[in-house]
């Protein structure tokens, strides 16, 4: 019993140095633009490796794509079936950048992609975990403008570094929500539908990422 409490005692604290983490990560991002991020400097790949080398680095280069996807799979580890919603975002993200391919239009993405990071952070700290539709939900509404910001970066490409780079950019959003999910896991390992305290500190954390992120897109 007393090695059990004592676990269950350190979770909290082993966690204090990763919410530090986020709230350091929220000071630096309140002074960047919730904006597409070009691995490349701008450059348009020419090729299959620049093409899968460009999509791996979008959502990590980009701190509100990246802070999105740890959110979806932290996510996943306190949903039955959870899975769905990285699933939901990758699917509705490609469709997003191919939407940009088609010079179609999103309004305000910077907006939404800002909005999406606070609302997933908020239902991630609610104590009672939300509906696995509602979660996915939200997940693939925000992926068709996360994934509209990355097709700016491969518009005008050819067709194989094009194909390379949707490659690239789902393989990385479901391998770091997969890293995620293992963290959120590990933290949580007695419940698959209740949040612990260390998971709801994480969703105030990623929350307050997101209203700086809001903030910078609404006061310019």
């Amino acid at each position: 019993m007393t090695g059990q409490i004592n676990r269950s005692n350190r979770r909290p604290v082993f966690f204090i140095p990763s919410i530090s983490l986020l709230a350091s990560l929220g000071v630096f991002s309140s002074s960047l633009e919730a904006q597409a991020h070009h691995p490349f400097g701008g450059q348009t790949p020419s090729n299959i490796l620049e093409g899968f080398l460009s999509g791996l680095g979008h959502p990590v280069v980009g701190i509100d794509h990246l802070v999105f996807v740890i959110a979806i799979g932290l996510m996943t580890a306190i949903l039955r079936q959870g899975f769905w919603v990285p699933l939901a975002f990758v699917s509705t993200a490609l469709l997003g950048a191919g939407i940009h391919l088609q010079s179609w239009d999103l309004p305000a993405p910077e907006f939404f992609i800002s909005a999406s990071v606070l609302l997933m952070g908020g239902l991630l700290a609610l104590k009672q975990s939300p509906h696995p539709c509602l979660a996915s939900g939200l997940a693939g509404f925000a992926g068709l403008f996360h994934g509209y910001a990355y097709g700016e970066a491969i518009v005008g490409a050819e067709m194989t570094p094009l194909v390379s780079y949707l490659v690239g950019f789902s393989v990385i959003q479901l391998m770091i929500a997969a890293l995620a999910y293992r963290c959120g896991h590990a933290l949580n390992p007695a419940s698959s539908e209740q949040s612990t305290l260390p998971l709801r500190f994480a969703g105030f954390g990623i929350a307050g990422m997101g209203l700086a992120f809001l903030s910078t897109v609404l006061l310019g």
